[in-house]
Formats: structure tokens, C-alpha cells, sequence
């Protein structure tokens, strides 16, 4: 069944496993379970000073600890807030807690301070001058510390300090059951795992057309010249004497200036079955690699410089466009949780914040997401050979440096494929399940928000990164563009007060953050050579 390709009744062309999935899918109460679908979203910010450079006062003690606070936090810098929402049934919900937390940061920042719209960062003056997070000084505290320095002794700060949006997904369990059923699965692979394979198979079918979204929402063309400071090889045009770009590029963000190096390009992270992924992983973890042995664990000060040697200090150090998640438990590394629990939810993570939104992401987008996640899903997903992770590869990378280049070949299979006509085909069989969300939710917005990406398939001067770069182009530099769109943002975000009611709400979870960092720092029983020694060797993946 999985090979064949029917038509739909509507006339689309669709694998008859897909249709007969949606089929089975769409049939009395099973569409019901589509209401069910969990989102969550988390996005990054710069803390930026009138002068345009990156905060050095830290994180102000108003917003709570940063180690504690369930929803406002840090990234890599001090200066890089994280905002973490809850998690939602209907993403306009997690859309306006989000918009909640920038009011809630924005009104108590540091006078003057603003946060970037941009995923490049604005000027930066050299390593010195991008304070690395701090935690307090409990054990896990120490160690997220430590960790982000040896991200600065591998990478380098300059490329700790872009930033993203990630776009959590959760499919419920009943979703599962009835694409089993549909599937007339008969092995005996337990519920769990069954999820989780499915789970892999949506991933895989992600990152096969990953380069889609590239195209539709990057938004980052362009960098500040103060990013390549020191680096002559990075390819791009000069665009004036503050901005280097690339004429067709979608997502610098996302391209080898962004997250990627020549240690992480050497890793064979499979995505074929949950048992590979966590094996390659650890593996990783757990493998020296020269470079960083040089590094060393410590400094000739006594000082650490990195937790350890190995390829990959933790797997959170491996840059990905997507990743399967679980949940995890006080102290458990999330391989392990993984390993034992299962997938329980995928985080995608190759979107830019786009400067034309206060946001950076709005609901029409995250609607088409919730469109794009699903037909990954339900589309046929076979397993990815060694020459298909390279053709994987060789797309997205074309998407991100050149993909509003006219004409654009991409690789489908053996065969070329222009960009814009591949990516018209995508909606086209991604209609049906847009029809399907509108159904189940009484709106149209499914189907507008695909309506509405497909209109930038057939005019690429829609894309966000077009936008942008219509504007640079026009004589405005990239850091001065940002920062006009950051205060046009941010001007909107404060406006929108919050009520006295969630300024309490906020203001009790600020105070009890602080008490939670205060009880972490007093209940640690061991120094923090010992608590590494122990987090590193107390847990193994399990045969």
C-alpha cells in the first residue's frame, strides 16, 4: 500500500497509506482526538542597550532566578532571556501567554534595554564583552555554567548569541491508537514503542522536507559585520559597511555561519529507530575528541572550561532541526529518559524570529505547523539511507543560502525538483489535513494559513526574508533595520498592560523562584567535582 498513489476525491494526489489513514482519521469520533494536540513554544531574545550592543548587567532579580523560573529564563548569555510557555491545547493560547512574558520582561528590564527582533545578533565587540548565563551557586547551577564554557571553548560566543524560536508538538496517545489501527498493525511492539517509531518516522519525514519551511519563514538574510569579525572565510556579499549578506539566502541562522561545526559534521545521528538515535547519541557523549582534549577539563587556574572532553559534553550540545523529547525527571539525562520512557513529544527548531511579527511568530504560522506536523505523520516515511541523509542535507542547505534563487533545483531522490514546484505540491497534499483541522476546529484557518504560504510559493517577494532584504537593500543596514523593528516590537508589547491579577500571578512565581534557587543551593550534599563525577557515571542506557 505504501508505494501507490491514488487520487483524493478533491483531487489530490496522495500515497494510499496517507489516504487511508486520513480516511480512517476523519470517520466519527476518531477526528475528535485531533482536538487534543499539544503545543508549546519557546523563544529567544537579546537584551540590547541603546548603543545597540548586548546587555552586560544581569538578569534583573525582578524576573525571579533563572534556574528556578518555570517560564523566564536564559539561553547561553546573560543577556539572551528564554521565554517557555505552558503547555496548550489551542496555540493562540500559548501565543498569548507568550506575548504575556515579553510585557512582563519589558517592563522590567533595565532602563533603556530592549529586546531584539532578529535571530542575528546586533553589535557585538568580541568575546569578552557576551557574558555567559549564570545559574547561583547550587550543583546544577555550576554545571549549566560550566557547560555554556565549553560551548564558548569549542564555538566560539559569537554563535551562542543567535536566536530562535522552537515550536513544541504532542500528538495524544488516542491519535496513535486509530493510525495503528487504520495501519492493521499487528506486531507486538508495546503502545510505547509503537509511538515512538512513529514518532521517528515524523521526523524523518521533517527533515526530508525541512527545506519548505526555510523557504516560507526564514528570516534572517543578513548579519551584522561585527558577527564575521575575524572570520574571512564565511562566503557572504558585502551588503554596506555594517551588513554582509547573501542575495538569495532565506536563513543565515540556519546556515554553516549559524549552528553547525566540523566536530558535530563527523556525527551519524540516525533518526531510523529510537534505539540508534540514543545509541549514536551516547556514543557521542561519551567519546573523547581531540580538539577538546587539548581544551582540557580545567584551566591552568583551576577553573573548568567544559564539563569533559567528549564529542558532545551532553546531548543538548547537538545542533538539530528537530528533536524527540521526553519529559524528564529530577536529574535524568534526557537520553535516558528517552531510552525509557519513550517519545513524548518533538521540538522543532529551525524557526527564525521573524522581525515583522512583535512576536517573532504568529498563529497563522504555528497553524500551518500544526498542517505540516501532521501530514509528517500521516505521509508514508521509509527509513533514510546514508545517500538520502546527504541528498537531506544538500536541500536544506541549498534552502537556507540560496532558496529564493530563481529556479532552484533541490534533489527528490535521484531526480531534480524545483523548490517552488516541489513546495506546491506539499500544500497541495497537505489540503486535506488543513480541511480536516478546519472541520474539527469550525474555523477556515487551516486552510488561510495554507492559502496564504502558497501565495509566497507563486510570488517569492511575500517571503519574510524578501521583505527584509527589499529593506536593506533600499540603504538601511541590517543592525539598524533590527533595531527600528525591535522598538516598533517592543512599543507594542509593553502597551498591552498586564491586569493586576497577572502581574500578581507573575510577581508570586518571580518570588518563589527565588526561594526554590535558595533551597537548591542549601539541599546540595556533595562539592561539584563530585556531583559531576556522579551525574556522569550514575545512569546507563539500559540493553
Amino acid at each position: 500500500m505504501a508505494g501507490v498513489l491514488i487520487r483524493h476525491q478533491k483531487g489530490y494526489i496522495l500515497s494510499a497509506r496517507f489516504s487511508h489513514r486520513l480516511q480512517i482519521l476523519s470517520e466519527g469520533d476518531n477526528k475528535a482526538c485531533l482536538q487534543q494536540i499539544q503545543h508549546g513554544i519557546e523563544k529567544e531574545g537579546l537584551r540590547v542597550t541603546p548603543d545597540l550592543q548586548l546587555s552586560q548587567i544581569q538578569h534583573p532579580r525582578a524576573l525571579g532566578s533563572t534556574l528556578t523560573h518555570p517560564y523566564i529564563t536564559t539561553d547561553y548569555s546573560e543577556a539572551l532571556l528564554e521565554f517557555i510557555t505552558p503547555v496548550y491545547l489551542n496555540p493562540e493560547d500559548a501565543l498569548n501567554f507568550l506575548s504575556e512574558l515579553h510585557t512582563e520582561a519589558l517592563n522590567k528590564l533595565p532602563e533603556g534595554e530592549f529586546i531584539w527582533a532578529t535571530s542575528m545578533p546586533p553589535v557585538l565587540q568580541g568575546d569578552d564583552l557576551i557574558p555567559i548565563a549564570t545559574y547561583g551557586d547550587s550543583n546544577i547551577g555550576q554545571m549549566k555554567y560550566v557547560y555554556r564554557q565549553g560551548l564558548a571553548h569549542r564555538y566560539g560566543k559569537a554563535m551562542q548569541t543567535i536566536a530562535g524560536i522552537h515550536y513544541n508538538f504532542s500528538l495524544p496517545e488516542q491519535f496513535w491508537e486509530i493510525i495503528r489501527k487504520a495501519d492493521g498493525d499487528s506486531s507486538d511492539l508495546s503502545a510505547q514503542d509503537y509511538q515512538s517509531a512513529s514518532y521517528f518516522a515524523l521526523i524523518r519525514n521533517f527533515r526530508r522536507y525541512a527545506w519548505l519551511l526555510s523557504y516560507l519563514f526564514g528570516s534572517s538574510p543578513a548579519v551584522d559585520a561585527s558577527f564575521l569579525e575575524g572570520n574571512d572565510q564565511h562566503g557572504l556579499d558585502r551588503l554596506d559597511d555594517q551588513t554582509w549578506y547573501l542575495p538569495w539566502a532565506t536563513s543565515l541562522r540556519m546556515s554553516d555561519l549559524g549552528y553547525t561545526s566540523d566536530a558535530q559534521s563527523s556525527l551519524a545521528i540516525c533518526y531510523n529507530t529510537l534505539d540508534n538515535y540514543v545509541e549514536s547519541l551516547w556514543s557521542a557523549i561519551h567519546t573523547p575528541y581531540p580538539d577538546y582534549e587539548k581544551i582540557g577539563v580545567k584551566g591552568s587556574d583551576g577553573q573548568y572550561r567544559q564539563l569533559n572532553t567528549n564529542l558532545l559534553q551532553i546531548e543538548n550540545e547537538y545542533y538539530s532541526t528537530i528533536r524527540p523529547k521526553r519529559v524528564t525527571q529530577s536529574g535524568e539525562k534526557p537520553v535516558v529518559a528517552l531510552k525509557e520512557r519513550g517519545v513524548e513529544y518533538i521540538e522543532v527548531r529551525c524557526l527564525d524570529i521573524n522581525p515583522l511579527m512583535p512576536l517573532g511568530i504568529n498563529a497563522a504560522q504555528a497553524r500551518f505547523l500544526d498542517t505540516f506536523l501532521l501530514f509528517c505523520a500521516l505521509e508514508d516515511s521509509p527509513e533514510i539511507s546514508d545517500d538520502e541523509c546527504d541528498i537531506i542535507a544538500s536541500n536544506f542547505g541549498l534552502s537556507v543560502r540560496e532558496g529564493r534563487k530563481p529556479d532552484l533545483q533541490l534533489h527528490d531522490g535521484s531526480r531534480p525538483r524545483g523548490l517552488t514546484e516541489w513546495g506546491a505540491e506539499l500544500l497541495e497534499r497537505m489540503q486535506p489535513i488543513a480541511e480536516l483541522l478546519d472541520n474539527v476546529s469550525g474555523t477556515s484557518l487551516y486552510q488561510e494559513s495554507l492559502s496564504s504560504e502558497g501565495k509566497k510559493l507563486n510570488d517569492v517577494s511575500l517571503t519574510p526574508s524578501a521583505i527584509i532584504l527589499k529593506v536593506l537593500e533600499g540603504g538601511q543596514s541590517f543592525r539598524g533595520y533590527s533595531a527600528q523593528q525591535s522598538r516598533i516590537q517592543d512599543d507594542k508589547l509593553r502597551s498591552q498592560k498586564l491586569d493586576s491579577e497577572r502581574q500578581g500571578y507573575f510577581d508570586d512565581i518571580a518570588e518563589r523562584s527565588l526561594h526554590d534557587l535558595a533551597d537548591k543551593e542549601m539541599s546540595d550534599t556533595v562539592d561539584f567535582a563530585t556531583f559531576l563525577h556522579e551525574y556522569f557515571t550514575s545512569e546507563e542506557i539500559k540493553a
